[in-house]
């Protein structure tokens, strides 16, 4: 293999390897070839938020073998954000430059400021819920006005519009908190450590993304004392809840906008004296007013308002504050990139003062390193922020590989980001294969023929048997990789159980309780206990082993002991040499060593 003459990955060229601490040093190193005649070299340099690339020479250091090299030890001080640099190289014929993808394309150098980020989140197994649609404990006695009932649990959700061409989500199957705590056992038996709950607080509609008060649980999901006894049975097995933060957008009907005037507050919408009417932003009161992507229902919030900072997180008994004291554990915000970042460092710190191991997620969809959202550069994983993100990449890159992609661009794709991540973070991310916003899993995989075009037909689909067979032998293969992968591995409810479907709202089906595919069950129940008592699976270093074609293999370390994973995604079987020493597969119990052929669309996970 040819030496290159600068590896960003390897740290022979740049230590130490990714995101930068600040205030600490970066060594970097060139290894231009000795006929190439070189005379000097240089980094340059562009600092974010600085004008003009700076350019700082490197000392030639002696030879090695028939390679120059150069170096330099550079610190960038106090400062934290997005380094982006290339080189100079000075030559007979001039100069010539490097950059990651060509002369002009500078590779990415994050520097970060170091915090205190709870390991509990990235080690553990999460299990997504839609509330609505997980466990039903009761039949609800009584509806608040517009909501339909639907006893039919298992029926396909409502998708047509009504009369006005308005798709109302107003049709609730009444699962509830009882439900859930009900099932803790199931969860527990999964190996699940944190439950992730989409919102449950009182709203309109059933995915209650349009909070109508933020100080009341959901009456069809019970009362604030189920959650507490929710939260108290989950952390008596081991288990955090993790609520979903809308701080983005409310409802139209709530009690702070009260468009149709159901509440007795006074709501923007009625008064512009009312005391929320600072909480959003009119050009015409009250029918024109910002709202959350033009969806008039969920009007968006002025995050700079001082009235609603202080409900949200400033105040003693601040929204944020008085629902972990009422057991959560840490909050997932809702549309991350959409909040303001001195609002974000505001929630982390109110919650770090009321549970100093609280956990803050946050909803990104891209690599949050170099996210820019309404032209601001997110300070997302700088420090201060976030604790993790949710890794949609992830999904993206190993859906790719899953689908016939080569396995060295779900590499590539993963170390790019373990390389523009703090450490904390790249260990924090949510490693999801589906959730309430993406289409089933299964049904991705499944598939052989294309999307059905009308939402008549996506509702009636379900995969054949075959097709079925297919989609569930390919995500035994996703899911080897997204225990064994650093990060959470995030199971959205029912996606073990085998449920299909395609874009909301047929990806919140109910769950299937008593038609569970066992098969994946099983699976699922396996890697979960693996997850859950393998130190390497929890917070091992990661080491490729191959990546070609449709094999990728890879191993975590952790002291002494190393947990291997590997899957053949192809149709033809694949040869795989193991590291030293014969372990145990958590698949089939078999212990493994040396040499190994890996059949046709199977995998292992050796610990």
């Amino acid at each position: 293999m040819a030496v290159p003459v600068f590896d960003s990955r390897d740290t022979a060229y740049k230590t130490p390897f990714g995101a930068l601490p600040e205030g600490g040093s970066v060594v970097f190193t060139l290894r231009p070839p000795r006929e190439a005649g070189l005379f000097g070299a240089s980094l340059l340099y562009t600092q974010e938020g600085a004008d003009g690339e700076q350019a700082q020479p490197m000392l030639w250091t002696g030879l090695e073998g028939d390679r120059d090299v150069f170096s330099l030890e550079l610190s960038f001080g106090d400062f934290t954000g997005l380094v982006r640099y290339r080189f100079r190289l000075d030559g007979p014929g001039g100069p010539d430059l490097l950059g990651r993808g060509g002369p002009d394309e500078p590779w990415q150098l994050t520097v970060f400021a170091p915090q205190e980020t709870p390991r509990w989140f990235g080690e553990g197994v999460t299990y997504h819920i839609f509330p609505d649609r997980f466990r039903r404990s009761r039949a609800p006695e009584a509806l608040p006005a517009g909501r339909i009932f639907r006893p039919d649990w298992g029926g396909a959700p409502e998708y047509r519009p009504d009369g006005a061409g308005e798709i109302k989500n107003c049709d609730f199957f009444g699962g509830d908190l009882a439900g859930i705590a009900s099932e803790l056992d199931y969860l527990a038996a999964l190996g699940v450590e944190t439950i992730y709950l989409c919102p449950i607080f009182e709203a309109a509609e059933n995915h209650r993304y349009g909070t109508a008060d933020y100080e009341s649980i959901d009456p069809l999901l019970g009362t604030e004392p189920d959650f507490r006894l929710l939260c108290e049975a989950a952390h008596a097995r081991g288990m955090r809840v993790l609520l979903d933060g809308v701080f983005n957008h409310t409802g139209a009907i709530s009690r702070y906008f009260n468009a149709d005037g159901r509440y007795g507050d006074l709501g923007a919408a009625q008064s512009k004296d009312s005391p929320y009417f600072d909480w959003y932003r009119f050009s015409d009161w009250p029918r024109v007013y910002d709202a959350w992507w033009g969806i008039r229902s969920l009007p968006a919030v002025r995050e700079e308002s001082e009235s609603y900072r202080r409900y949200i997180f400033g105040g003693k008994d601040a929204i944020v504050r008085r629902w972990l004291r009422a057991g959560a554990d840490g909050w997932r915000l809702d549309v991350a990139d959409e909040l303001p970042d001195d609002f974000i460092a505001a929630i982390r710190g109110a919650a770090k003062e009321e549970k100093a191991d609280a956990f803050l997620l946050g909803e990104v969809w891209e690599d949050a390193s170099s996210k820019v959202s309404y032209g601001v550069r997110r300070r997302h994983v700088l420090g201060g922020h976030l604790d993790g993100v949710m890794n949609y990449p992830f999904r993206t890159a190993l859906l790719d590989f899953l689908r016939g992609g080569d396995a060295s661009r779900f590499r590539d794709a993963m170390d790019t980001l373990r390389e523009n991540y703090p450490p904390d973070i790249f260990f924090s991310c949510m490693n999801s294969l589906g959730t309430h916003d993406t289409p089933r899993i299964l049904t991705l995989l499944g598939l052989s023929g294309g999307v059905p075009e009308t939402r008549e037909a996506r509702a009636a689909h379900r995969l054949s048997a075959q097709e079925h067979e297919h989609g569930a032998a390919l995500l035994r293969l996703a899911a080897v990789v997204q225990y064994a992968f650093p990060g959470s591995p995030s199971l959205y409810y029912g996606d073990e159980a085998g449920l299909e479907g395609f874009e909301d709202p047929f990806n919140r089906r109910c769950y299937p309780w008593g038609g569970e595919d066992e098969t994946l069950l099983s699976l699922f129940r396996r890697l979960g206990r693996a997850r859950r008592e393998s130190a390497p699976l929890r917070r091992g270093a990661l080491r490729w082993l191959r990546a070609e074609g449709g094999l990728l293999a890879f191993s975590r370390t952790f002291g002494e002991e190393t947990a291997t994973a590997a899957v053949n995604r192809d149709d033809a079987p694949a040869a795989l040499l193991l590291p030293e020493g014969a372990r145990r597969d958590v698949l089939t119990g078999a212990r493994l060593s040396g040499k190994i052929i890996l059949p046709p669309r199977s995998g292992i996970l050796l610990t």
